[in-house]
């Protein structure tokens, strides 16, 4: 577990390093050319930087040992984190739209020249490298907060694509396309936010996080398992726990109960993955509770 936070931790710096040489291209050009759409998406990659901050420091605090006050351990602080980058997110869009308006009222032609198609797709491209990486990377470590700060990295490219073609319309003559392009921005932002804030918000109020039909087939396919019920799960992808019962014979004994138990979670733990604790009831099959 500390290997993984390590590479986690170490991802984001990587990351954290190419996001602000983004976010500084496209907000120094954006200011210099009075492009509010470029200034725009340069304050969205520097809100990926700001958010592979708050990972770093939820990674940190994630990475502490279970104690007695937090026996599940403290990996929901990585989810938690998730949730604090979605409200950074809609702080973003807020103040995009804010600044838009202003500008409807008092326009502003934004000068386009070939080192503004330079800088966009340039930083484009670096975007591109950093969202496989990134994705690839929470796939492979079950990370919220690689997940999360990799849908901010996409809506980056997406939004620097939209740039390049306000870009073009300023050119050939559109300029207010300057300025709604921006709030497509900023409703884009706010949808990725919305986005992260629901699959963190998920995970915190136990949402169930496998089918019970899959749990079902693996316990009652272990031998001595007459029937299974009340099942439940919750948790993260990498971090989950399942409550359930099972009746067996009556005559069984407490030794074999025991290994029973034993068996069932080498299964569970075997066909499903990230499952970290599971708890079983074990009930006289003519005493079952429905």
């Amino acid at each position: 577990m500390q290997i993984r936070f390590k590479k986690i931790r170490g991802i984001l710096i990587i990351v954290l390093l190419f996001n602000w040489i983004v976010a500084g291209a496209k907000i120094i050009y954006g200011i210099i050319t009075q492009s509010t759409a470029m200034s725009a998406d340069g304050f969205h990659s520097f809100a990926d930087g700001a958010s592979n901050i708050i990972g770093l420091v939820a990674i940190f605090i994630a990475s502490q040992p279970k104690d007695s006050e937090h026996p599940y351990g403290h990996k929901k602080y990585e989810t938690f984190a998730a949730i604090v980058i979605a409200i950074l997110l809609f702080m973003i869009s807020f103040n995009i739209i804010r600044g838009s308006v202003a500008r409807f009222f008092h326009p502003v032609i934004p000068e386009v020249t070939l080192i503004s198609f330079i800088v966009m797709i340039a930083t484009l491209a670096i975007n591109c490298v950093v969202f496989i990486y990134e994705k690839a990377n929470a796939k492979a470590l079950t990370s919220d907060i690689l997940a999360a700060d990799a849908e901010h990295t996409k809506s980056d490219m997406l939004i620097s694509i939209s740039v390049i073609v306000t870009l073009i319309a300023v050119k050939v003559g559109f300029p207010a396309m300057d300025t709604i392009v921006s709030v497509c921005i900023a409703l884009f932002i706010a949808r990725s936010g919305f986005e992260i804030l629901k699959q963190s918000s998920d995970v915190l109020c136990d949402r169930t996080v496998i089918p019970v039909t899959e749990i079902k087939r693996v316990v009652l396919a272990v031998e001595g398992v007459k029937d299974c019920h009340r099942i439940r799960t919750r948790g993260r992808q990498d971090d989950i726990h399942i409550d359930l019962h099972i009746t067996v014979d009556t005559d069984m004994t407490i030794g074999r109960a025991h290994n029973l138990n034993h068996e069932i979670q080498t299964a569970i733990q075997k066909k499903i993955e990230g499952v970290t604790d599971i708890a079983i009831h074990i009930e006289p099959s003519k005493e079952r509770v429905r």
